[in-house]
């Protein structure tokens, strides 16, 4: 999952691959790691990734005819090749990139890819196809840039074909970078193109060739500055020298493969291994530094120094014959220069680059599984829910609502001073009124003396005989929400304050469909926001949310036009059509109408077919005519030939499942097979019918039958036997409350997580304020195997046994160990 940790590893693979020495490479700057600590697994496991896609192949190694291979490597017109970078960069198989690059290029969208081609990505999950999917963008961005800085360099007349070259073989926009920045307008001469422009390159060349030829005083002209005497000759050619040294392919390679790299330090208070610094340490020294708060150094051995500059002067720029005393020491000048002037400062920037970019993804990646755990908590449907924003002095605003999330009725009450009695009254009144049995208390300010009260209720069973029951629930972003234009529209009438009781209460009743209303920066997840790429984390998260409503699914008969825009292949323009098309004809009574709406074509609706449901309870009767688009405007359609398009009018029960259209046939023929029909999905008896098949047959024979792959056949049994609204998530709801004073060292609870960081995951369990597991108590013995592979392996909204190792009233902190992960 995390590409960062190639930034700084290279294994003994990759080494023996000598693909190090290809050419110059900013990615080729890693320090090999001698040891992992057994528990530091977040940081230092092998990428996952290679391990996960090369051992048995999974999928098909399939290859592309040979002209679209070539016109992959083509594509960037660089000096290496695409699909062998993003292989190495990525630790996948350089099969897969291919498939990856290709359905990226055909405009699949990674949810489609994940679900519906798995056996062309060979099972890789949406993060790490997005990690690919993140590479190759860079480096055609790289691509990009290195093209227009040599079409500057052509138009100011300093390009030549060694510079080209130096230029394509670039790996990284640091080092493209470094080869440019010479030549930039207004950067002053240096030192090297001054002493080439006096023509002592011939002369640099002629040392390292044939030394035994070379006279220096010949190259000397009285009164020409820089080749009055031998001594500025001298200089000349180490400066020369130190400038192709700095710039050399091996030379850099062997610098960064140097045993003692990872000796290198960065102190700030503290002595750091560059092997062992932490994300999040990175990035709060970036901010004080940034805040000129901060200092900081990279402190590098003297003697790394003294190792490379004798490799250099005993092998890679030895002169191929003896030369005199006085030429060696121009070689000697020439590489101590050229380390300390050009070599060391280039390797500082990289590794603090290096740093700060992994230091981000970790951190986006943190953001993104938190996301990910926030969107696809349980529902809790079909029930009357209370929403309560709680308060002190202005009251706690109180918002009933439907099963179906409509609004019933809102009020105010006064929890927490005096006329309790009759408050609790109106509350029972209202709850008895409705029918409500459950309370949804937001965790803000106030929360836990709400909490308390209506434990309070509960336990005198005040409203009797309803079975109430509470929880409580993260309200980040519900105040932002209900002053955004989105709310207004949706509740124009209502008070700002009500609206974000109403969005407490429907954060249980479907809490992916009302979080992504809210900004994802908003719902108090990850940590660091402000330190990493706005552009980065925006993108990331944007993906995962697209991914979790694709997962889920979405009935289109009643989804919101928000919820929809996060469809895979959709976007605002597509929903606003869909709800548009909804509203003059009704209800979808088949996938097929979609094809029916503006701005739906083939593409888009494969894309997004899948990941739609048509269900029956929410679809009515189907016309006895087939349905057409009614164009609002009939001139603007240019020929589009949507008007009287014939579509089925019919429901079909597979509309409701996650069997993509494309596959109908082959679902319509494993029915047949196992002797079942499309009216009996999800009952118990075509469940036992295809697992008594399964028994007999097993998967890749069966899908040999129907024509299909075994991935594909997978997908359509789960479709045909998951009963219709078929969930896993879990609901916490509960009936009392423990106070911190009552914790004991030693205590086994149960709680929920309610946010994790780069250093632990914070637990709610019910005492006011959240535990921290620190990541060295989160080792893999407690994790189920499917986590094992997982940084951190805990995200918001799973639900963990915990005991208690300390309590700190004063501080108000309480430690953690990780006893095991709740199924």
């Amino acid at each position: 999952m995390k590409e960062e940790r190639v930034s700084f590893i290279v294994s003994e693979a990759h080494q023996a691959d000598g693909w190090a020495g290809e050419g110059s490479s900013l990615a080729g700057f890693r320090a090999k790691k001698e040891e992992v600590e057994e528990e530091d697994f977040t940081f230092d496991e092998p990428c996952p990734k290679k391990q996960k896609t090369s051992g048995a192949c999974l999928g098909q190694p399939s290859a592309l005819p040979s002209s679209q291979a070539q016109d992959l490597r083509n594509e960037l017109d660089m000096n290496w090749d695409l699909i062998e970078l993003l292989s190495i960069l990525t630790c996948v198989e350089r099969w897969v990139c291919v498939n990856i690059i290709s359905l990226l290029r055909e405009e699949n969208t990674v949810p489609f890819m994940v679900r519906y081609r798995k056996e062309m990505i060979n099972h890789m999950d949406a993060d790490a196809v997005r990690d690919v999917q993140l590479v190759y963008e860079e480096l055609r961005s790289l691509a990009k840039k290195t093209q227009s800085v040599i079409q500057t360099l052509r138009k100011d007349g300093v390009l030549t074909a060694e510079l080209e070259q130096n230029l394509r073989s670039c790996r990284s926009a640091d080092e493209l970078d470094h080869v440019y920045s010479p030549y930039k307008k207004g950067s002053k001469l240096t030192k090297a193109r001054r002493a080439k422009a006096l023509g002592l390159e011939v002369a640099a060349s002629t040392l390292l060739d044939t030394p035994h030829t070379l006279d220096l005083r010949a190259w000397v002209k009285p009164g020409t500055e820089g080749l009055s005497s031998v001594e500025e000759v001298a200089t000349g050619v180490e400066h020369i020298l130190a400038d192709m040294i700095a710039k050399d392919p091996e030379t850099l390679t062997y610098q960064n493969k140097n045993k003692d790299i990872d000796k290198f330090h960065l102190y700030f208070d503290f002595t750091c291994n560059i092997q062992r610094i932490q994300s999040h340490q990175t990035l709060a020294i970036n901010r004080g530094e940034s805040l000129k708060i901060l200092t900081v150094k990279v402190n590098i051995p003297d003697r790394v120094k003294s190792d490379f500059t004798r490799w250099c002067i005993n092998n890679r720029w030895r002169p191929r014959t003896l030369a005199r005393e006085e030429l060696c020491a121009i070689i000697r000048n020439a590489v101590e220069d050229s380390y300390k002037r050009l070599i060391l400062p280039f390797l500082t920037r990289s590794y603090r680059t290096k740093l700060t970019s992994a230091a981000e993804k970790e951190s986006i990646a943190m953001f993104v599984r938190n996301l990910r755990q926030r969107l696809l908590v349980c529902p809790v449907r079909g029930c009357v829910i209370m929403g309560v924003d709680p308060g002190f002095r202005h009251g706690c605003k109180v918002a009933i609502l439907s099963p179906t999330s409509q609004i019933l009725h809102t009020d105010v009450v006064y929890l927490h001073s005096s006329g309790q009695q009759r408050e609790a009254d109106k509350l029972c009144n209202l709850m008895i009124k409705y029918s409500c049995t459950r309370v949804v208390i937001g965790n803000g300010t106030a929360c836990r003396e709400t909490e308390s009260f209506f434990t309070d209720l509960i336990s005198r069973r005040y409203c009797h005989p309803l079975d109430v029951s509470y929880c409580i629930t993260n309200e980040a972003g519900a105040s932002i929400y209900s002053v955004s234009p989105e709310a207004v529209k949706e509740m124009p009438d209502l008070d700002p304050n009500l609206r974000s009781a109403v969005s407490i209460g429907r954060r249980v009743q479907d809490p992916m469909a009302e979080l992504v209303k809210i900004d994802p920066k908003h719902i108090g997840i990850g940590t660091y926001q402000h330190d990493v790429s706005a552009g980065s984390l925006k993108a990331a998260l944007d993906g995962v949310v697209q991914e979790c409503v694709s997962f889920v699914g979405v009935d289109i008969n009643i989804c919101s036009e928000t919820l929809m825009r996060h469809v895979a292949g959709l976007n605002a323009g597509r929903a606003k059509n869909i709800a548009e098309w909804r509203e003059l004809n009704g209800p979808f009574i088949n996938r097929e109408q979609l094809k029916l709406v503006k701005g739906m074509g083939p593409k888009t609706y494969q894309q997004c077919a899948g990941f739609i449901r048509i269900n029956p309870q929410t679809s009515v009767k189907p016309s006895p005519h087939p349905v057409s688009v009614v164009p609002e405007k009939p001139a603007a359609k240019k020929g589009k030939g949507k008007t009287g398009v014939n579509i089925p009018t019919s429901f079909n029960p597979l509309d409701q499942t996650c069997i993509h259209p494309e596959s109908y046939h082959v679902a319509q023929r494993f029915l047949s097979i196992v002797g079942g029909s499309a009216d009996q999905i999800g009952s118990a008896g075509l469940r036992q019918c295809v697992e008594s098949k399964v028994r007999t047959s097993s998967i890749e024979e069966l899908a040999k039958t129907v024509d299909t792959t075994p991935e594909t056949l997978k997908l359509i049994i789960d479709g045909l036997t998951q009963p219709p609204g078929f969930d896993i998530r879990q609901t916490d709801f509960k009936r009392g409350i423990v106070s911190m004073s009552d914790l004991r060292v030693g205590a086994v609870l149960t709680g929920r997580v309610d946010n994790t960081a780069l250093f632990g995951a914070f637990v709610d369990i019910g005492v006011g304020r959240s535990g921290l597991i620190h990541k060295s108590n989160i080792t893999l013995d407690k994790l189920p195997v499917s986590q094992r592979r997982r940084s951190l392996a805990l995200g918001p909204g799973e639900r963990v046994e915990v005991r208690v190792l300390n309590v700190d009233p004063q501080r108000g902190r309480i430690g953690l160990d990780l006893i095991r992960v709740l199924q």
